[in-house]
């Protein structure tokens, strides 16, 4: 069945990451659906598209509602992490599917977002997609109508990663010249800013008292150890990390809102850092002229 199979690679790939919002465990996902085409019965499988695509939203499902769970164990250091060329096609697939409806979609539930992304996105019938999220054809519905209530009213994102990267560029210039009136203004008034040790305390600042002072005081620190940050994709986001011998150990994610910064957190705890999704987009930062 390898030729049916990959035939529908592309079709099943984009749909999984459209349910998981990452290319590795959408591939994960896809591969698991091989293994599954591989032992099924040949008469079984008169539909082989529809056949896969049941078996890839029944994998998602139970990915996403073991997610958190799997997120709150410590993680294996020696896990590979998303290298260059995967953090290229993981950008490449966000901007095909439409990474501000990725953002949306991670606020649904389970069952509700492997409803809607099915129907409203694959075209699968009600019927269909009912044995998956073990309801009703009728709970179904209510489940994909539910999303898409929630889809349509979502405020749309600053999602743009090119611009993304252009804001963060602009704040690594401004943070290693000094530049304390161009760091204020790629900063949102009402900012917030989380500052993170490595025993997981966390810090606040808000508004005004981000502002001059406190950035100008980081900006010399930030020179010294500027050469070890990389860009990178910090939960779907453009941020830094400053990542030795390819294991985080200082991250920086930013929420993004008209152009400016509209939240920073800076993470250092371990815990924290493992529970990040990252994935890096170039090598590091070219060093201060």
């Amino acid at each position: 069945m390898t030729i049916e199979f990959e035939e529908h690679r592309s079709h099943l790939r984009g749909v999984a990451y459209r349910m998981l919002g990452s290319l590795s465990e959408a591939d994960d996902a896809v591969q698991e659906a091989w293994l599954r085409l591989d032992r099924a019965d040949p008469s079984d499988v008169a539909n082989p598209r529809g056949w896969l695509t049941t078996v890839v939203g029944r994998i998602c499902l139970d990915m996403l509602r073991t997610r958190t769970s799997r997120r709150e164990e410590p993680l294996d250091p020696r896990a590979d992490r998303p290298g260059p060329a995967d953090a290229e096609q993981e950008m490449m697939l966000a901007d095909s599917v439409g990474l501000a409806l990725l953002v949306v979609l991670d606020k649904l539930e389970p069952a509700e977002r492997i409803a809607f992304v099915l129907h409203d996105l694959c075209g699968m019938a009600f019927d269909e997609i009912a044995p998956i999220v073990s309801r009703s054809s009728d709970a179904t519905r209510q489940l994909a109508s539910r999303a898409r209530r929630r889809v349509q009213g979502s405020p749309p994102p600053d999602t743009d990663l090119a611009s993304q990267r252009h804001v963060i560029e602009m704040f690594v210039t401004a943070l290693r010249g000094g530049d304390v009136a161009g760091l204020i203004a790629i900063l949102d008034p009402e900012v917030v800013v989380h500052f993170g040790d490595d025993k997981g305390n966390v810090h606040e600042l808000r508004g005004a008292a981000v502002a001059a002072d406190n950035w100008a005081k980081g900006a010399t620190a930030f020179k010294q150890f500027a050469h070890l940050f990389t860009f990178a994709l910090v939960d779907g986001s453009v941020g830094l990390v400053m990542a030795p011998k390819g294991r985080p150990v200082r991250a920086l994610r930013f929420t993004f809102d008209g152009g400016r910064i509209a939240r920073a957190d800076i993470i250092a705890d371990r815990a924290r850092l493992e529970a990040l999704d990252i994935a890096v987009t170039s090598g590091p930062l070219a060093p201060s002229p």
